[in-house]
C-alpha cells in the first residue's frame, strides 16, 4: 500500500476550492448584504470588497446522534390546564437576554460569522442578475476574437504538444515497411542454411554455408540497426485560432448638471453612473462608454470630468439628446452597433423644452437605440418632462424609467432598469 505524503508549502489558494464552494451555498445571504452595503457606499469604495455577518444558525448543519437502541415504552403525562390548541404563556421573570444584569458564571455560545468578500466575489455577486437588455448581433467587431481549437496533427510541435499515440502507430508503419524486406529474406535464408546442412557431403566450413551464415548475420544487423522511434514519426497535436462572433456595443451617459440639480442629487447621479459603469466594465470587454453632461449646453466629456466636474448653469435637457444623435450619426451607426443610453436629471427643464426632446426621441433615437433608460433624481414633484416621458415609454417597449428618492434605491433602480429578460 502506497503512502504520500505532501511536503510543499501552503499556497496562498490553498482553500479556493473550499471557498467557492462556500460562497455557492451561502449565496442568498451574501447577495442580501452586497445590496444592503450598496446602498450605504460613496462613490470611491462602490468597487472595494467587503466583510459580511452571517447568523450562526444559518451555517449550522444538521447532524446525525445516536439514540437508545432496542425496544422501549414510556408514559407521557397528561395536564389538567392545556388542551390542544391553546397558546401556553410566556414564563414571567428575568427570563430574557438583556444588558444591565448581573455577569453568570455558565453558559456558552458562538458568536456570529464573519466571512470576507474580495473586490471581485463583491462585484460579481453585485452584478450577477444584470445585464444589457434587446442585445443583439448586428456585425463582428472590426477587431475580431480568436478561440483555439483543435486541427489534426502537425510533423512539427513543441515537445508539450506531442501525441504518443499518433507517434507510436507511425513508428510501428516506418518499422513494418523497413524490416519487412530483411526479415522475409532472413526467413528464407535461415530454410536454405538448414536444407544445406541436412544435405549429406556438405560440410560447416563450406563456403555456400559460409556465405549463407554471414548472410544471416548481416540481415540480423540490419533489422537491429533499425530505431524503434525515429524524429520523422513524431506528431503534434495541431492548433488553429478561430474567430469568434462578438458584437459592438456604446452605451452613452447623460447626465444634468444644472442650477436645480443641487449638491445631493448630483451625488446620487453619480453613484448611479459609478455603478452602471462598474457594470459596464466587469461585462463587456468591447463596450465604448459616451460620457454627456449637459445645462444650457451639452459637451462630450471624459470619464474624470463627467464624475467631478463643477460646471452648472440653466437646463434644456434637448441639447444632451442632440449632442446624442449627432455622435450616433458620425461614429456609431446603428446598423454596426447595438446603441444603449441613460439618462439622469431631476426632471427640471424648460418648458418650451420638453415637447422637443419627446420629438427627438421618437424620431431620431428611439428607432436606433437598443434601450434607453431614464432615472428622476428627487423631483419635488413630477414636471413636464417625467410626462412627456411617460407617453414615449408607453409607446416603446425598450424606453423605462424609474425614480430615485434616496440613495438606499439607487441599487434596486439599477437592477430593476438593467435586469436579465429571459429568452
Amino acid at each position: 500500500m502506497s503512502h504520500l505524503v505532501d511536503r510543499r508549502l501552503d499556497g496562498r489558494n490553498k482553500s479556493a476550492t473550499n471557498r467557492q464552494r462556500f460562497l455557492r451555498r451561502f449565496k442568498k445571504q451574501l447577495k442580501k448584504a452586497v445590496a444592503e452595503a450598496s446602498a450605504k457606499r460613496s462613490i470611491t469604495d462602490m468597487d472595494r470588497g467587503e466583510q459580511i455577518t452571517i447568523p450562526q444558525d444559518d451555517i449550522s448543519e444538521p447532524v446525525f446522534s445516536h439514540g437508545r437502541g432496542g425496544k422501549r415504552e414510556s408514559i407521557h403525562p397528561g395536564n389538567k390546564e392545556f388542551i390542544q390548541g391553546d397558546r401556553v404563556a410566556r414564563p414571567q421573570g428575568g427570563a430574557g437576554s438583556g444588558g444591565g444584569g448581573d455577569a453568570s458564571n455558565s453558559g456558552e455560545g458562538q458568536d456570529e460569522f464573519v466571512f470576507e468578500l474580495s473586490r471581485s466575489e463583491f462585484l460579481d455577486l453585485l452584478f450577477e442578475d444584470l445585464e444589457l437588455p434587446y442585445l443583439v448581433k448586428r456585425q463582428l467587431a472590426r477587431d475580431p476574437e480568436f478561440k483555439s481549437i483543435r486541427a489534426g496533427f502537425t510533423n512539427d510541435g513543441v515537445p508539450c504538444n506531442i501525441n504518443v499515440v499518433r507517434s507510436l502507430q507511425q513508428s510501428l508503419a516506418r518499422r513494418i515497411a523497413l524490416k519487412s524486406g530483411s526479415q522475409n529474406r532472413l526467413r528464407e535464408a535461415e530454410l536454405e542454411l538448414e536444407a544445406q546442412l541436412a544435405v549429406a557431403g556438405f560440410e560447416d566450413e563450406d563456403d555456400d554455408v559460409l556465405t549463407l551464415r554471414a548472410e544471416i548475420d548481416q540481415l540480423k544487423a540490419r533489422i537491429r540497426a533499425v530505431p524503434f522511434i525515429d524524429t520523422f514519426d513524431l506528431r503534434y497535436n495541431n492548433r488553429i485560432l478561430q474567430p469568434q462572433p462578438s458584437t459592438r456595443a456604446v452605451m452613452f451617459c447623460l447626465m444634468d448638471v444644472s442650477g436645480s440639480m443641487d449638491q445631493e442629487r448630483k451625488d446620487l447621479a453619480k453613484r448611479f453612473f459609478t455603478l452602471l459603469y462598474l457594470f459596464l466594465q466587469r461585462n463587456y470587454e468591447r463596450i465604448d462608454v459616451v460620457f454627456i453632461r449637459h445645462h444650457t449646453v451639452a459637451y462630450e466629456v471624459d470619464e474624470e470630468e463627467f464624475f467631478y466636474a463643477r460646471e452648472t448653469g440653466g437646463t434644456v435637457v434637448s441639447s444632451a439628446l442632440h449632442l446624442m444623435r449627432d455622435i450616433v450619426r458620425e461614429r456609431y451607426p446603428s446598423s454596426n452597433w447595438n446603441i444603449y443610453a441613460a439618462q439622469a436629471s431631476d426632471g427640471d427643464n424648460w418648458r418650451d423644452d420638453c415637447r422637443g426632446c419627446r420629438d427627438v426621441l421618437v424620431s431620431d433615437l428611439m428607432p436606433l437605440v437598443q434601450y434607453f433608460s431614464y432615472v428622476e433624481i428627487k423631483p419635488l414633484r413630477h414636471q413636464l418632462l417625467w410626462h412627456e416621458y411617460q407617453k414615449i415609454a408607453d409607446t416603446f417597449s425598450n424606453f423605462a424609467m424609474q425614480q430615485i428618492d434616496s440613495g438606499a434605491d439607487i441599487y434596486p433602480v439599477f437592477r430593476e432598469l438593467f435586469k436579465r429578460v429571459d429568452a
